[in-house]
């Protein structure tokens, strides 16, 4: 009976160590994430995706969150996708109405009414300065539907556009999500999207690119490019990719950095943040500024390319081959 209970012992000692075994060391970045995370006074969702090597660290990633301005990327992916289709021409002319105009970000609503601009000019503006109004008048040519039936079908569970920013929603917002606002996705869904973009799976590379260069001139560069952008990104071709998103207790950013050792996606997003203020050195722009670092000089210790001063002589095309395995 004594050797019976000491075999039992023995092979659940045994068992105990296969599990410890078993379970992927936490490596040295992601511990460094961790700490800054834990650092910050509000809460953290973290993706990242290294595209080359398939390396990934994240933080809380499927933790349903508000989106801010951020699913404004999920817009221009549908905007393209319907271009490439024929159903919409960029070249449409939209004329700027004063019942258009809403507040928040972007200059549209400075402007005057009966000012003519073309869907393509809208995309620009929505993505580069995120206007409001010309992110309504670009939601208008899509519709929500079929820009959250795009979402459904490249596999995206928690992302949806819920309304547009500054107006009523539409249709009834789903029980319990009223909060999120224009829209809700998480840390690893919102990479995706820029994934999606990075590894070209549009499959023209024409509109791929055209994408990427918009996000290249993003024009709020003090979260994600704040620590790891060395060139003057209005002088130079931006190595980084990226659209933001604000609340007051909101803070998030998603960037396809193109590094010396290959792209990758960054996603990040804070909430319930204690520092609400809209300064330079609001905590929230800081704690993303340094996660942004510490991914990047883990995985490209030589950091990124530096700045084209040629435009249309920019660096490689967002998906090379080698990029897209």
């Amino acid at each position: 009976m004594a050797n019976r209970l000491l075999v039992l012992f023995i092979a659940a000692q045994l068992a105990a160590v296969s599990v410890f075994a078993a379970s992927p060391p936490v490596s040295k970045l992601q511990t460094q994430l961790n700490a800054i995370a834990r650092a910050h006074h509000g809460k953290v969702a973290l993706f990242a995706r290294h595209l080359r090597s398939g390396q990934t660290v994240e933080i809380d990633a499927d933790r349903a969150v508000r989106t801010a301005s951020v699913i404004k990327l999920a817009i221009m992916l549908e905007a393209f996708v319907e271009r490439k289709e024929g159903k919409i021409s960029f070249a449409k002319k939209l004329k700027l109405r004063a019942e258009d105009k809403v507040p928040g970000s972007g200059v549209l609503t400075l402007l005057r009414p009966g000012l003519e601009i073309t869907l393509d000019d809208a995309i620009v503006l929505m993505m580069d300065v995120s206007d409001n109004t010309a992110t309504n008048l670009v939601i208008d040519e899509l519709t929500i539907p079929a820009i959250n039936a795009r979402l459904g079908r490249i596999g995206l569970k928690e992302t949806r556009l819920y309304k547009k920013p500054y107006l009523p929603a539409e249709t009834p917002i789903p029980a319990g999500e009223e909060s999120f606002g224009i829209g809700k996705s998480t840390a690893r869904e919102m990479a995706r999207i820029m994934e999606v973009i990075g590894r070209c799976d549009l499959q023209d590379q024409e509109y791929c690119t055209r994408m990427v260069d918009i996000m290249r001139n993003q024009q709020f560069r003090y979260m994600i490019p704040r620590l790891i952008e060395r060139s003057d990104a209005s002088e130079t071709t931006s190595a980084i990719a990226d659209k933001i998103g604000e609340l007051d207790d909101s803070r998030n950013d998603v960037a396809l950095v193109f590094t010396k050792s290959g792209p990758i996606v960054i996603s990040i997003f804070t909430w319930d943040n204690k520092d609400r203020s809209w300064t330079a050195d609001n905590e929230a722009y800081l704690t993303v500024a340094r996660l942004a670092k510490a991914i990047v000089d883990a995985w490209s210790p030589g950091g990124l390319p530096p700045g084209v001063k040629d435009k249309a002589k920019a660096g490689e095309p967002p998906a090379k081959a080698a990029d897209t395995k």
